[in-house]
């Protein structure tokens, strides 16, 4: 039986993946995306895997700041996570995590974010960068929402109707 903190941060992993394939489909966004990272010295593929894990992250210390549980996720407003990508501290946005993750994935990522985190110097740069990126894409997708003050699951939502895996 998966428990409510697994769940949640299951539901935090899946809106960082559906993020930048729904914020690709405005025009010019993912070629600005990539040339920004390329300028900062990312590998793109990297740098693409680490914004995915930074929502999470940032989505999974707003749930946890505000109590939220894995049944109210979806009413979790978007704007409180773009804040905390850029309002928090890099460690602050490790703080209650699983201690394990059914994704290998989430782990691997999560561990380089936090090498990152604490590396400081450059690597903790990259992560500002990468903090505003995720900012911008959750401006953009926020801008572009059908419905006023969108939620995470509205973004979710948005994602399973444009054909994105749930």
């Amino acid at each position: 039986m998966t428990s409510d903190h697994d769940m949640l941060w299951r539901r935090c992993a899946h809106l960082g993946r559906v993020l930048l394939p729904l914020v690709d489909q405005e025009p010019g966004e993912r070629a600005r995306r990539h040339e920004n990272l390329l300028t900062w010295d990312i590998d793109v593929a990297v740098g693409e895997r680490l914004i995915e894990v930074f929502a999470a992250l940032a989505t999974h210390a707003v749930v946890a700041d505000a109590s939220v549980s894995a049944a109210a996720f979806d009413t979790l407003p978007l704007e409180a996570v773009a804040d905390a990508a850029t309002g928090k501290r890099d460690f602050e946005l490790l703080a209650g995590l699983p201690t394990t993750f059914a994704d290998g994935r989430d782990g691997q990522a999560v561990d380089l974010f936090r090498l990152s985190a604490y590396e400081g110097g450059q690597a903790s740069r990259r992560l500002f960068q990468l903090g505003r990126e995720l900012r911008h894409v959750l401006v953009v997708l926020a801008e572009r929402s059908p419905t006023p003050s969108p939620t995470c699951g509205d973004v979710i939502r948005r994602a399973g109707e444009a054909g994105l895996p749930q």
